[in-house]
């Protein structure tokens, strides 16, 4: 059975190993032992509540309870943009005309902004290749949203998502090359490190004030503004099924676009329902999404469950994986 637990000081060696496996442009899981070793503690004292809810940010293992082997990790930000700036293009179209020549044109442009400050955001879901399937990325990618809807309060009323850019095959990223890279002079790997393990100052002081015409972009770099890395289909495709939508903003550095959903219209936030755990002595019923109902004891698994009015009827293996008992509160998403 799989479960998604909140992770621990003594997940780093997976983590790290996680981090490795995701390779370029994976901003939120750099390979960098400070910085992962960091953001272990600050998920522990976000679930534990020991920080202020603005600055929470929690971090979620998938382990496999027969092998106890991490296969995947996923995140979520109480918010963004608070303590240093949440930098995005925007892409508008600038339109301009002549009277006297009886001509119109409509131009693209990318404009620097920062329009997400004090969103909450769901992110870092990552598994290993050889799991992405049979359900195991769905059941990660569903956790942050029964996270989220414990205690709603936690969190902003916007909830946003970053999707990976485009790469070509050799690993280069075609807007960092042609377009990003002219301002940061920088190399790729050094940016991405920068922007996960520092404040972010360095982009503040030199990314582009002013319109940036796509016109005058190489075509390698203006194609692939809004388009998702091949491996990120998946992750959209979930992110939509929960109603998250495209907002016009892409990342600085691959041009990844942003999608987002109010937070109380997210899908699964919206339909799961809380219940009384009752114990069986067989499995039984449909499957479906079942999380805790405390924030700090959270454990979500997808397993048969039986519901009977107010009360949700799990065999012993589902409580235990849960860690709940006869009588307990559990959340469930048919």
């Amino acid at each position: 059975m799989l479960v998604v637990r909140p992770a621990g000081s003594a997940d780093f060696e997976s983590l790290m190993e996680l981090a490795v496996l995701s390779g370029r442009g994976f901003t939120s899981l750099p390979e960098d032992e400070p910085t992962l070793r960091e953001r272990l503690a600050l998920s522990e004292a976000s679930f534990q509540a020991g920080v202020a809810p603005p600055e929470a940010w929690y971090t979620l293992m998938l382990e496999d309870l027969e092998t106890g082997v991490v296969d995947g990790v996923a995140g979520v930000k109480a918010s963004v943009g608070l303590k240093r700036p949440f930098f995005s293009f925007r892409v508008v179209t600038l339109a301009q005309s002549s009277p006297v020549l009886e001509m119109r044109f409509d131009h693209k442009a990318l404009v620097l902004v920062n329009e997400c400050a004090g969103w909450s955001e769901v992110g870092s879901l990552f598994l290993r290749p050889e799991k992405r399937k049979g359900g195991a990325g769905r059941l990660l990618a569903q956790s942050r949203y029964m996270l989220i809807g414990i205690e709603p309060q936690r969190f902003a009323e916007m909830v946003l998502a970053e999707l990976r850019g485009w790469f070509d095959e050799d690993g280069s990223c075609p807007f960092w090359e042609h377009a990003a890279s002219k301002f940061f002079r920088l190399e790729f790997d050094q940016a991405d490190l920068m922007s996960a393990s520092t404040n972010g100052q360095f982009i503040l002081d030199l990314a582009p004030r002013h319109p940036i015409y796509t016109e005058l972009l190489a075509p390698a770099a203006r194609d692939v503004i809004g388009k998702v890395h091949r491996d990120g289909e998946a992750a959209r495709a979930m992110l939509e099924r929960e109603g998250f939508r495209y907002q016009g903003l892409v990342d600085l550095f691959d041009a990844g676009p942003t999608v987002a959903a109010p937070r109380d219209d997210i899908r699964t936030v919206r339909d799961a329902r809380r219940l009384r755990v009752k114990i069986g002595e067989d499995a039984f019923g449909e499957e479906a999404l079942i999380s805790t109902a405390e924030v700090s004891r959270f454990r979500a698994v997808r397993a048969a469950v039986l519901i009977d009015g107010e009360a949700a009827i799990l065999d012993r293996a589902v409580a235990d994986a849960l860690g709940v008992a006869e009588g307990d509160s559990v959340r469930v998403k048919a």
